[in-house]
């Protein structure tokens, strides 16, 4: 099953970017063998200013058609790493292709492509900066695949 990271705005040069780059690696070589990934960030920006609406319709034409759409959204469910692991097997088993997480700007989600989500995740109810969120969410793939594949990384 291929990971699409789509999000708005771009991750430039810098920790943010390194550890990012570190998890994925890390999840493409672990999730291999489980049939999950690879994984691949695709990131939009709204030249034009449009705001959410704008962002949203760039975020769409980056889904590739029949993905199963998951929003990482602060209304979004909370779940415990084993949980959002059994969650991707799961997607997995049941013949999903593609899974794109998306990831909006610094004002969200536009709630018309929020509509449009088969699943939309939290890392609580605080508010993350969008930028972290990508770090955070490309641990938690990482984690997932470690989890999954009896590997030492999570331990709880």
């Amino acid at each position: 099953m291929r990971v699409q990271i789509c999000a708005v705005g771009r991750l430039r040069q810098g920790p943010e970017r390194d550890l990012y780059d570190d998890y994925l690696t890390r999840f493409d070589r672990t999730g291999r063998a489980l049939a999950l990934g690879p994984a691949q960030l695709i990131e939009v920006e709204d030249k034009k200013g449009g705001g959410m609406p704008a962002e949203a319709q760039l975020l769409q034409k980056a889904i590739p058609t029949g993905s199963l759409i998951c929003t990482m959204d602060e209304r979004g469910k909370v779940m415990s790493s084993p949980d959002f692991a059994k969650m991707l097997a799961g997607w997995r088993d049941q013949g999903r292709q593609d899974v794109s997480f998306v990831i909006g700007g610094a004002d969200g989600i536009d709630p018309s492509l929020r509509a449009q989500a088969d699943a939309s995740l939290s890392f609580g109810k605080m508010v993350w900066p969008h930028m972290l969120v990508r770090v955070m969410l490309a641990e938690q793939l990482y984690r997932a695949v470690s989890i999954l594949s009896g590997g030492p990384y999570h331990r709880a």
